[in-house]
This record gives C-alpha cells, sequence and structure tokens, in this order.
C-alpha cells in the first residue's frame, strides 16, 4: 500500500466525522432559520389581526379595513370635538358657579395646549414604530378621564348656596342674599354701614381642577390626532388621502355642532333638577345643569376608545401594497432605529429649512390666534351683546353654525379630489379665505345692538349711592320705568321694598331714578325686580348669517391647510413634522390667545361679583368698546395670516400633492416619494437623515 492510500485511509474516519458533524450543525441551523422564519411570520401576523386578548375573530378582523379605520377614527374625533365645544358652551356658567374671571377662564382652557405642545413632538417622533391604534385607544382613555374630573366639581360642591336661594325650596325668592334679608327686616336697601363681604367656597380648587382636567385633555388629544393622521396617511392611498381627510374631518366637525347643542340642552335644566327654581331661562342668574352632559360624555368616549385599540398594527391592505412595492424595489424598506437627542435636533434644523412648512405652519398660527376668541368666547360674544340666553346661544354656536363648518368640509374634500389643484391653487385658496374671514369680521364691529350698549350707562357711581355701601351685595336687576336696568336695588339707591297688584315686586325711594308724576302731583322713584327686556334678536340674526357664512368659507381651507403640512415633508419626518408644528401651534398661538382675549374681555367689565378673596366673575360688560376690541384685534392676526399665506404659494411652486402627475405628453408618472423637494434642500442629506432616524 502506498503513502498516500495509507494516509487517506487513516484520514477518512476523521472526514466522515466532520461530514457528520457538519450535516448535524446544518440541519440545527435550518430548524433554527425555520423557526426564526416561523415567529417572524407570526409577528407579521399579528401585526395585521384585529383585537386584543378575548377580543379577537374573524368578524374583527373583516373589519380592519381603510374605510372602518377612518369611520372610527373621526368618530371618535367627533366625541373629542364634543367634549371641547361642550366646555366652551358651559363656559359662562362656570364663570358664575364657581366666580371665575374670563382671564383665569382663558389660562385655565390652555391646560390642554401646554400639554399637547410638549406631548405632540415626542409623540410624533417616538411612537412610530408601535402598535400606534392602541396608544391612540389610551388618548382617548385619558379623555374620559378628563369628563369625570369636570363633573365631580358639582358632585363636591352641588349647587351652590346662590343658586338654591332661586328656588322655591330655599325661601322667598325676593330674599336673594344674606345682606338684602337684613336689608329687609331694617326696610332698608340702601344701607348705612358697610356690608360684610361675601364668603365664598374655596376659589382654588375647582379653578386647580379644571386645569388639571385640560392637562390630561391635552395628553388624549396629541395622542389621537398627531398619531392618527400619521397612521391614516401610512395606510391609505395618496389617492385617497384627500377624501379620507375631507370625511374624518367632517365626523369630527360634527362634534362641536352635537357638543354646543348637548350643552343647549343641558343648560335648560336647572343646575339642580330636583328643585323648581323661582326664575326663568332668560334670567342672567339662571345656571343650568352644566356638569350633566359630562356624564353621557364619558360613557360613549369610553367605548370609543375600546373600538379603536383593536385596530392592527398596520392594515392588511396597506401592508400587501408595501410589500408590492419593497419587491418591486420600487420603495426601501423602512428601517426604524433607536432614536436619540441628537437625532432629533437634526429633524428640527432640517425642518427649520423647509421654506413652504414654516411659511404655512406661522399662517396656521397667526389664523388660530386670531379665530381663538371665536371658538372659545362665541357663546360669552352673544350673550353680552344681543342679551341672549346661555342656551339659545350655545345652539347658535353650535347646532347652525358648525353645521356650515360641516359643509365647507365636505364641499371641498369633494373639489380637491375632483380636480386636484396644485399646491400654489391651494395656498392661493388659503389666503383668499384669510381675506373673507377678515371682511366678516369688520361686519362683526357694525352688527350693535342700542339696548344692550344702554345696559353700560347704569348709574353704579353716581353721587346718589355715595352713601350706600353695595359693593359687596350680590346681582339681582332691576328695571327703572326709563328701562335702565340696576345691579341691584341697593345700586338704584332704593330703601324700600313692597308688592303691587300684579304681584310684582316693586323697590321704591330710589334715590338714582328719575321720578315719575303719578294723579295727584305726586312723585315716586320706583323700579322692578329684574332686568329690563332688551330685543337684540334680529341683530342677533343678523350676526348668526355673517358667522355662519364665515364657517363655511373658513372650513374649506382646512383639509387644503392639511394637504399643504402632509406633502412638504418626506414620509419619514411625517410624524415628527407634524408633533412639532402642534407643539409650535400650542406655544405660539392656542396658549397664548385664550389668555389674551380672556385679558381683554375682562378689561371692559364693568360690574365684578366681588367675594371676601376675589373679584369673581363679571355681571355687566361695557358692550360697544368691547365689541370694536374683540373684533378688530382678532382680524388683525387673521390678515397676517393672509399674507404668510401668499408667501407660502410663491415657495410652493415644486411641491407636488398628489400620487402621480402626468406630463404634457402623458407618458411620464412620478411617485410622491421620487419627487424632489427644492424647497426640503439636499436628497442625499434627506436620506441620510431618513436612515439615522
Amino acid at each position: 500500500m502506498s503513502v498516500d492510500n495509507k494516509n487517506q485511509s487513516e484520514v477518512s474516519p476523521f472526514l466522515a466525522d466532520n461530514d457528520k458533524q457538519s450535516a448535524i450543525e446544518r440541519k440545527e441551523q435550518e430548524l433554527k432559520d425555520t423557526k426564526i422564519s416561523a415567529l417572524e411570520t407570526e409577528d407579521d401576523s399579528q401585526d395585521i389581526t384585529c383585537g386584543f386578548w378575548i377580543f379577537r375573530g374573524a368578524f374583527l378582523q373583516s373589519c380592519a379595513t381603510e374605510a372602518m379605520y377612518v369611520t372610527i377614527y373621526g368618530i371618535a374625533g367627533c366625541f373629542m370635538a364634543m367634549c371641547f365645544a361642550y366646555f366652551n358652551g358651559t363656559i359662562t356658567t362656570l364663570e358664575k358657579r364657581y366666580k371665575i374671571p374670563t382671564k383665569t377662564l382663558g389660562i385655565i382652557s390652555v391646560g390642554n395646549d401646554m400639554s399637547t405642545m410638549f406631548a405632540s413632538a415626542l409623540t410624533g417622533y417616538y411612537l412610530r414604530k408601535v402598535h400606534r391604534p392602541r396608544w391612540m385607544g389610551f388618548g382617548l382613555f385619558t379623555i374620559v378621564i378628563f369628563c369625570l374630573l369636570n363633573c365631580s366639581l358639582h358632585f363636591i360642591y352641588g349647587a351652590g348656596e346662590d343658586a338654591l336661594k332661586l328656588t322655591r325650596d330655599y325661601g322667598d325668592y325676593q330674599n336673594l342674599t344674606g345682606n338684602l334679608n337684613r336689608a329687609h327686616r331694617d326696610h332698608k336697601l340702601c344701607m348705612s354701614e358697610d356690608s360684610s363681604c361675601i364668603q365664598e367656597d374655596s376659589v382654588w380648587v375647582p379653578q386647580f381642577i379644571l386645569f388639571l382636567a385640560q392637562f390630561i385633555l391635552g395628553i388624549g388629544q396629541a395622542l389621537f390626532l398627531v398619531v392618527g393622521l400619521a397612521y391614516m396617511d401610512d395606510n391609505t392611498t395618496k389617492s385617497k388621502t384627500p377624501a379620507m381627510l375631507s370625511f374624518s374631518t367632517f365626523l369630527r366637525m360634527l362634534g362641536p355642532a352635537i357638543g354646543y347643542s348637548l350643552a343647549s340642552l343641558c343648560l335648560r335644566w336647572y343646575i339642580d333638577p330636583t328643585a323648581e327654581p323661582l326664575i326663568k331661562i332668560e334670567d342672567p342668574r339662571w345656571l343650568g345643569a352644566w356638569w350633566l352632559g359630562w356624564l353621557i360624555l364619558a360613557a360613549i368616549t369610553f367605548v370609543i376608545a375600546i373600538l379603536m385599540s383593536l385596530f392592527p398594527k398596520e392594515l392588511p391592505s396597506s401592508k400587501a401594497r408595501r410589500l408590492k412595492l419593497e419587491r418591486a424595489g420600487k420603495q426601501n424598506p423602512i428601517e426604524h432605529k433607536d432614536h436619540s437627542l441628537s437625532d432629533m435636533w437634526q429633524s428640527v434644523k432640517l425642518l427649520a429649512t423647509n421654506k413652504v412648512y414654516v411659511y404655512n405652519t406661522c399662517a396656521s398660527i397667526l389664523y388660530f390666534f386670531g379665530y381663538m376668541v371665536y371658538w372659545i368666547f362665541t357663546p360669552k360674544y352673544i350673550e353680552t351683546q344681543y342679551q341672549q340666553s346661555a342656551s339659545v346661544a350655545t345652539m347658535a354656536t353650535g347646532t347652525v353654525a358648525l353645521g356650515f363648518s360641516a359643509v365647507g368640509v365636505l364641499l371641498s374634500g369633494y373639489l380637491v379630489s375632483k380636480y386636484k389643484p396644485s399646491a400654489r391653487a391651494m395656498a392661493a385658496w388659503n389666503a383668499t379665505v384669510d381675506f373673507l374671514t377678515v371682511a366678516g369680521i369688520l361686519l362683526y364691529v357694525f352688527i350693535s345692538c342700542e339696548g344692550s350698549d344702554q345696559l353700560s350707562s347704569m348709574a353704579t357711581s353716581d353721587s346718589c349711592i355715595a352713601s350706600c355701601h353695595c359693593e359687596y351685595v350680590h346681582y339681582a336687576p332691576i328695571c327703572s320705568p326709563e328701562n335702565v336696568t340696576y345691579i341691584s336695588a341697593c345700586h338704584a339707591g332704593c330703601t324700600e321694598k313692597t308688592k303691587d297688584q300684579l304681584g310684582r315686586t316693586l323697590f321704591t325711594g330710589c334715590d338714582c331714578i328719575n321720578p315719575i308724576n303719578k294723579t295727584g302731583g305726586s312723585e315716586l322713584q320706583y323700579a322692578v325686580d329684574g332686568a329690563c327686556h332688551v330685543d337684540c334678536f334680529h341683530q342677533f340674526l343678523i350676526f348668526l348669517g355673517v358667522m355662519c357664512f364665515l364657517k363655511l368659507v373658513g372650513a374649506s381651507s382646512k383639509s387644503t391647510n392639511l394637504l399643504i403640512a402632509l406633502r412638504c415633508i418626506p414620509p419619514e419626518d411625517k410624524s415628527f413634522a407634524l408633533g412639532v408644528g402642534s407643539m409650535v401651534a400650542s406655544l405660539l398661538g392656542f396658549i397664548p390667545s385664550p389668555i389674551f382675549y380672556g385679558w381683554l374681555i375682562d378689561k371692559y367689565c364693568l360690574v365684578w361679583g366681588k367675594t371676601c378673596s376675589n373679584k369673581g366673575n363679571c355681571w355687566i360688560y361695557d358692550t360697544q368698546s368691547l365689541r370694536y376690541a374683540l373684533n378688530l384685534a382678532a382680524g388683525s392676526f387673521i390678515l397676517m395670516g393672509g399674507f404668510m399665506n401668499i408667501v407660502v404659494w410663491y415657495h410652493a411652486k415644486h411641491l407636488k400633492i398628489f400620487d402621480e402627475v402626468k406630463t404634457e405628453t402623458g407618458e411620464t408618472k412620478k411617485s410622491l416619494e421620487d419627487i424632489t423637494l427644492k424647497d426640503l434642500g439636499s436628497t442625499l442629506q434627506l436620506q441620510k437623515i431618513g436612515e439615522d432616524i
């Protein structure tokens, strides 16, 4: 045997052993790969599976469609908008019940914007690879907490002594306050001694609870809106996005209408439904059952939150579409990596160089700042300017005016989807809407009611009541024969109280009221209990008509503004850009504007409901000065927003809105992802940042 044969025979056992070992290792590797593949397949199937825990099944899976998501998302947005509208509709009642100045309520109302400002950017940046529908469901659960916190005030403090004293169960209607009781015993309504100040419930606790509720609401709002819009845009085809946005926005626009209607209905009930009120709903002292609607909203929102949480991480149709594009090489798989603060800063710098994004955001902020006074304080404006009840003012603001907003959203969505206007055309329309809004606001200035303006001429500082101490007397209006309303009998200098043949309460000996000649030459200075009737209904209808027109026109620019915001940024930065935009809008628009307008409204207050430790709520305003100040201030901001939209029009010439754009020859097609936007900077830089994040 040769040496080679000998060596081969000696080595072969080792080779056989090695082959066996390699086969075993290959088999183990194949098993591992099979397990990994099975796990990946299972994870992939879980990503598109509806439901959680025991809430699963074929029926739920059949609901994992674009149309169903947009419907549920719109309904959820509707109830969230109902919460905002209901709060705004009950603002004047909260002011009277808890003696809160308008400026303080303005600060309370921005609590949600403060939390939204921080939550939006973090939400848009860090929640891009999580199960977004479940986070949206969590956001809706926080709104349930918001509703319950607001409602808890009534169960903690009750209806309040002021409201209960105006019911049959708590004594004679004429004995409104302790001071008047004392005056009634002494037969002197004009008190010669200083009256003791009015003790009230804890002032700061209700305000803190209201602010805390608003702060929690902002977190839920950020989770729902920022994540929800990005999820919808990622899971629908670009050609369907305008229609989807319009439909969901339409459903959300129904929310304020229903919310204001619910507030109007609840305010028709007295704050204590078990008591019989001795005043009518038109009386400015009427307090409605503001707390009742929060229980209804909490229950329904809880159900919607569960439904929203049932949607999968990614819709099956969207995943199939994405995988098809990836296999065809038309779209690169998006790799999600851990994010750092430096990555976030790079994304912020990129957005700051995007001129379309920056100017469009500025235009939106200016519009929001100007129009915020009408979103929050329109019911209060109607009550003070046109002397309508809280229920009527709330119904007009919601059911009537916001119905036109919904029509505007639907109409604009239809026109945009059908005619597919360019980005420049959309920006031009946004500017036109701003200028039309300014024109309508200028009309507000001239829609005045003489009877309402005369209320500010009441004698509150005449020398005739210099000897009367009426500073802490409750607001209990009386009407003079000259149709002038006085804050109370004390403020009119009255000294006696009696009944006439019709059973009306008469206050006599009123030094501040011009004497009336009676038969026999005697003179009598008297007033009738209750505020004077002021007929401003005609002016109110004119105001309502102008407001409906502005709602219709203004709502038509919502979809176009949002489409520009969505399309001027790369897909991978979409959620973050929306979050940053929401944060900046909160910081510069939503937070300062209610405080500013609240301060402006309080500046023109003539009569405060003072208490021992607080100036309380305002009862009478200088309506003429307030009308000029509010409307001119709001119009100025919106006018600047219109000029900013002109700048957007100039820089949006290269921006494409829709998926495919045909050339004149009809041969070339470009998808949105392939468009290089001049105003976005370097394409390589975009790709690098996109990979890093």
